[in-house]
């Protein structure tokens, strides 16, 4: 797959990296452009940082009903559907939780303080609580509660943005936002090749990243979830963003990063999300659901789960994994 063949765009938004390739690169622009406006509308529909985002307004109306946008509904189905689907290991009401722990603000901010934590914990658990009305489109959060889409919201703006992206141009497409990865239409006869990082971190840059294994993908999703990217110190505490709901603290996992392959990359990263919390559990539970899947222990050694090729292998996108998350 020459890189010369395909159309290639990057940038930053949503707090990450943003990687756009096209197969057709006539139809880059208006690939573009499609990306763009996705981004922008899924940031004013789910930031937990704009105080105009509806994510913002639905938990300030005090548990009142409130009305949102389609693009808003499926957001909050998707953490919802997370929740369920986890027993709870992924639940969007951890947002109090991120505030305790220092993460109030966008992340290149947040970083900056590196003072002693001064809140108390603030375990979750009370996603069953948030209703998700779809015949009225109103969604109703409880008083006090504080939502946080962070582990859905971006890899659905991934896949949307790569449909609506395939449709319009008529041709296969690749969207990364930060390692949420969404494939759609037809790939490139070698199919898309993909660097999966063991190590990365926030500063690090696409370019720059180091990839431990290369892997091929022709359709679906593949997400990573780390507890190296958006890391932390306040005070003694070294602290992520991977919050275990029981506890309110980042979850103490046995890997510090887990990549996952599934139909979609909201069923991808619901799964290597919920991997990072349930720790040494993790193997088991993908194994049964058959999703192909690479877990790095902090000290490098790795496990892989399902079809997850070898090294040097055609990789689990040479067909469409058989179950999603």
């Amino acid at each position: 797959m020459p890189a010369g063949t395909l159309g290639r765009h990057t940038s930053n938004a949503l707090g990450t990296f943003v990687t756009l390739l096209v197969a057709e690169p006539g139809g880059l622009d208006a690939a573009r452009d499609l990306l763009t406006a996705e981004l922008a509308a899924i940031d004013v529909a789910c930031s937990r940082f704009r105080a105009d985002s509806e994510l913002s307004r639905a938990c300030a109306a005090g548990g009142r009903p409130v009305p949102v946008s389609p693009l808003f509904a499926e957001a909050l189905s998707a953490g919802l559907a997370a929740a369920e689907l986890t027993a709870g290991d992924v639940d969007l009401t951890c947002g109090r939780a991120l505030i305790a722990l220092g993460y109030d603000q966008d992340f290149a901010s947040a970083r900056q303080f590196t003072g002693s934590l001064r809140q108390p914990l603030a375990p979750a658990g009370g996603w069953r609580k948030v209703v998700l009305d779809p015949v009225r489109q109103e969604v109703t959060v409880p008083e006090g509660m504080l939502l946080d889409l962070g582990a859905t919201a971006k890899a659905l703006a991934a896949d949307r943005a790569a449909a609506t992206i395939a449709a319009a141009i008529g041709g296969g497409v690749l969207v990364n936002l930060g390692g949420d990865i969404s494939v759609a239409g037809p790939p490139p006869a070698e199919g898309w090749l993909v660097g999966v990082a063991d190590d990365a971190t926030f500063d690090s840059k696409a370019a720059s990243v180091q990839s431990s294994q290369e892997i091929v993908i022709r359709d679906g999703g593949l997400a990573t979830s780390s507890v190296l990217g958006r890391a932390w110190r306040r005070g003694d505490a070294r602290l992520h963003h991977i919050v275990d709901p029981r506890t309110g603290m980042p979850a103490r996992s046995c890997w510090r990063t887990v990549s996952v392959a599934a139909r979609t990359c909201v069923a991808a990263n619901i799964a290597s999300t919920a991997a990072i919390v349930r720790g040494e559990r993790a193997v088991t539970w993908l194994g049964e659901l058959c999703l192909p899947a690479r877990l790095v222990r902090h000290d490098g050694g790795v496990v892989t789960v399902a079809d997850w090729p070898a090294p040097g292998g055609q990789g689990p996108g040479s067909r469409a994994p058989d179950s999603g998350a």
